[in-house]
């Protein structure tokens, strides 16, 4: 066992040897390195925080009013969550990440100026535009802040049948791009105002996988070429948008791609969140690995054979393909592992490995989430460890009686 995992699991043991699992903490010295690192990768350009990846509004808090100012605005993932964070007064611009169809929540924004200035709608099509105008019709309402969505995958044969990244907007094209701004800027009661373009197949993708050394380097090679006609097809999308509309912003990258995304020319603004938690996905990256700072503790509560110990509940899959990937890694100690036939089970999750044998009834196993703001569904409050000590306990967002997806 590494003497740093030792040494954590000693400190995270010692602060809180007062709480009986399962709990989940966030480790604050972590937390704060890693959002100095996405800083300080960013070189200068705005990080929009990505609240998925968090999902507390305290912690949101924490890093938007880091004293570097480096960190501006949220990026939500409904339009719900967008009103609560600006009612609550954690943030005053919101860019909801997705399109909506929640009519109720259109008519609240629709309503309301001080919403309407500080949300930013997503639109990839027109029958969007529409869907808005039925709740409540332009003379009726504010302008709508709306940004366009670029489909930033990767078609290495210039035809959609060779997709490389995930399923997104159906603007693909700077044409497409410009005329779909065209659009929008023709339709009375809207106002465009940004231009975002995610590269998922970099910025979620770890080009390092443990031990798949022929998939790590395919997966650079896409990547490589995946980076040069995203830049170049969002360069000229901004021309083509530019002609209809005054940009205030454009947005692109995630936690793996901050350095690389801040480095194009045409990009204002970056997104980051996962990097603040540090969870297993992304340890599969050789650019940057953020420190983990997010875990959950489980209970012993049986011990079936001499060398497995079986801990309370587990079963915390992260969303995504169903593969090996998507579960939680037992971390601390650091010598187990899953059961290959039961895996990480909703009720009881057996662990074997080298350290199995040494543990006891009531002993407790630090666990990683693969994912960063799935864990805070699990759980309605974060316990904040500073140093060997509880600093806080801050709800999540399930913790504040709020469930957006």
């Amino acid at each position: 066992m590494s003497t740093d995992r030792q040494f954590l699991r000693d400190r995270l043991d010692r602060a809180t040897a007062h709480l009986d699992p399962p709990f989940a903490v966030v480790d604050l010295d972590a937390f704060d390195r890693n959002a100095a690192a996405l800083t300080a990768q960013a070189a200068g350009k705005p990080i929009r925080v990505a609240s998925k990846s968090v999902r507390c509004s305290a912690l949101l808090s924490r890093v938007l009013g880091r004293d570097s100012g480096a960190w501006r605005g949220v990026m939500a993932y409904t339009l719900t969550e967008a009103i609560w964070l600006v009612r609550s007064g954690i943030t005053d611009d919101a860019l909801v990440a997705y399109p909506t169809s929640d009519r109720g929540s259109i008519a609240t924004i629709a309503a309301d100026e001080t919403l309407a200035a500080a949300i930013t709608l997503m639109i990839d099509d027109p029958a969007q535009l529409d869907l808005v105008d039925a709740v409540r019709p332009p003379r009726q309402r504010p302008y709508l802040r709306v940004c366009v969505d670029l489909d930033a995958s990767w078609r290495p044969f210039g035809s959609a049948r060779a997709h490389l990244g995930v399923r997104r907007s159906p603007v693909h094209s700077a044409t497409a791009a410009g005329q779909l701004a065209a659009v929008i800027a023709g339709r009375a009661g809207f106002r465009l105002v940004g231009l975002m373009a995610y590269e998922a197949q970099i910025a979620g993708l770890g080009d390092a996988p443990a031990g798949r050394a022929l998939r790590a380097t395919a997966i650079r090679l896409v990547q490589r070429q995946s980076y040069r006609d995203v830049v170049r097809r969002r360069t000229a999308a901004v021309a083509e948008v530019s002609r209809h509309a005054r940009l205030e912003f454009v947005n692109g990258g995630g936690t793996g791609s901050v350095a690389i995304t801040s480095a194009d020319p045409a990009i204002t603004e970056v997104t980051a969140g996962s990097g603040l938690f540090g969870p297993t996905l992304f340890d599969g990256y050789r650019a940057w690995r953020p420190a983990p700072s997010a875990f959950f503790a489980l209970p012993v509560v049986r011990r079936p054979a001499r060398r497995i110990a079986t801990v309370l509940g587990g079963g915390w899959i992260a969303s995504g393909p169903a593969d090996q990937d998507r579960l939680p890694r037992p971390w601390l100690p650091a010598r187990l592992k899953l059961l290959g036939t039961e895996g990480a089970g909703e009720v009881q999750t057996p662990l074997t490995g080298p350290d199995a044998a040494a543990l006891r009834i009531g002993d407790r196993v630090w666990f990683r989430h693969a994912k960063a703001g799935e864990l805070c569904e699990h759980v309605t409050e974060l316990h904040l460890v500073h140093g060997d000590r509880v600093a806080g306990t801050v709800p999540t967002y399930r913790g504040e009686g709020r469930a957006f997806l």
